[in-house]
């Protein structure tokens, strides 16, 4: 029997009651989201400004009928780490911009002619083996930041220590607590571990204390404080992700679908929240921040509280740009020994490895029969083997991108390819396959 709605959709709470429960969603993707530049070595504050600001244009985009809360996208790391080493930072931003320019055109495509098209570019045996690559090709990222002293390839074993104690908190978190604070075992993690690496004497409080509350993030705005560079070969590193990432996305709207008990792939349709994935992460390369994309976090935070007010979800949003513009804020974070991250992330890598396993499994995809075997095995060794392709001098396709984009090849042209012939047989396969979990 579904459980009746506390908060509706359009329903705005009252004041008090509106903060706390925006303030459980600040806290659902903190986390998470400023992991996420942390690890590129891009601005957190700027990441949490663009994620407030890219959630309340999605919001809109959608004429306030989601309640989906936008933030960092993991997807993304390692092609916006290679992005950063061919072009910097500035560079980056520019193949950013461009993977958001991608999500509106699939969105105009959807509008004109139906999702099927994608889901037979991008079926379960593609996207979640490149999920998999994704989070075990950042595993030695992880490994490294939880040993070694920043920036050297020295053992430590007090850094060691920390990043274990953070990896315990943040699997004790997971298993055992229950309700809202089951749901922020990640920022229950780096409290914990930033804590312990405090009593072990390893952070420095200073610039803390001497930052000012309030404080202009470094921003990166083109045309201002930098000129843009076109680069074929960071295109063609960033905009597969955004391929694939949207296949995340269907995933991300039907669940929300069956929490809320809406069809939000209908209405307000699937092309708008696709574009509003897309605008935000173009919002974000304005700025100097990374994708974004719709957070699971949040979507469990909705499920929880059965709160779908967007208000309460616009409110998390403000409250981030907020946090963003404090000093404070930023030097806490930038305070954040790369051990206790290291320690988080050596959990949160396996789970995104492991969540393109269970893409396979909810799919019911046989590993058994030679196609799905051939595109799985190839995908995997060329994603993780970090292969590439030198195109010109100046273009290389690499790692991820690349085994991305033969992974759709062959999918393509070897015999026995499933077609996908009605997409509301896909929506009833995902609706059944939600239920499952939630069971």
């Amino acid at each position: 029997m579904k459980q009746q709605q506390t908060i509706g959709i359009q329903e705005v709470p009252r004041f008090d009651k509106w903060l706390a429960l925006s303030i459980q969603h600040l806290f659902a993707m903190f986390g998470a989201t400023i992991l996420v530049p942390y690890l590129v070595g891009i601005s957190p504050a700027v990441a949490l400004v663009s994620s407030g600001l890219g959630t309340l244009a999605y919001l809109l985009i959608t004429k306030g009928r989601i309640p989906a809360y936008l933030g960092s996208s993991f997807a993304f790391i390692i092609p916006m780490t290679s992005a950063i080493t061919i072009g910097g930072v500035e560079g980056m931003l520019v193949g950013s911009f461009t993977a958001g320019v991608v999500y509106g055109l699939v969105a105009l495509f959807i509008k004109t002619s139906g999702v099927r098209w994608l889901m037979n570019i991008l079926p379960p045996i593609v996207v979640g083996p490149v999920i998999m690559v994704i989070g075990l090709g950042l595993a030695g990222t992880a490994i490294n930041m939880a040993m070694y002293i920043p920036d050297t390839d020295i053992y430590d074993g007090t850094l060691m220590t920390v990043a274990l104690i953070t990896l315990f908190i943040t699997i004790i978190a997971s298993i055992f607590f229950r309700g809202f604070f089951g749901l922020i075992p990640i920022l229950i993690g780096i409290v914990g571990g930033y804590t312990a690496a405090y009593f072990f004497g390893i952070i420095d409080l200073t610039p803390v204390r001497e930052a000012k509350l309030f404080a202009v993030p470094e921003f990166y705005i083109p045309f201002v404080t930098f000129t843009p560079v076109f680069s074929w070969s960071i295109i063609f590193i960033m905009v597969p992700i955004a391929l694939v990432t949207l296949s995340e996305h269907i995933g991300d709207q039907m669940v929300l679908s069956k929490v809320v008990g809406k069809n939000f792939v209908e209405k307000p349709g699937l092309h708008r929240s696709i574009l509003g994935d897309g605008v935000a992460t173009i919002i974000s390369s304005f700025l100097g921040g990374p994708p974004n994309t719709t957070y699971g976090e949040n979507i469990g935070v909705v499920a929880l509280t059965r709160v779908f007010s967007v208000f309460v979800i616009g409110g998390a949003a403000v409250m981030a740009i907020l946090f963003g513009f404090s000093g404070k804020v930023a030097a806490l974070i930038q305070s954040i020994p790369t051990a206790v991250m290291g320690g988080v992330s050596i959990l949160l890598f396996g789970i995104i490895a492991s969540s393109g396993l269970r893409m396979l499994i909810d799919n019911r995809v046989n590993i058994g029969e030679k196609r799905n075997l051939i595109i799985s095995s190839v995908i995997l060794v060329i994603g993780i083997g970090g292969a590439f392709i030198q195109v010109t001098e100046e273009i290389q396709i690499a790692g991820m991108a690349l085994a991305a984009i033969i992974g759709v090849i062959l999918n393509l042209i070897l015999p026995g390819r499933p077609v996908i012939k009605n997409t509301e047989d896909v929506f009833q396969e995902l609706d059944e396959n939600t239920d499952e979990h939630r069971e």
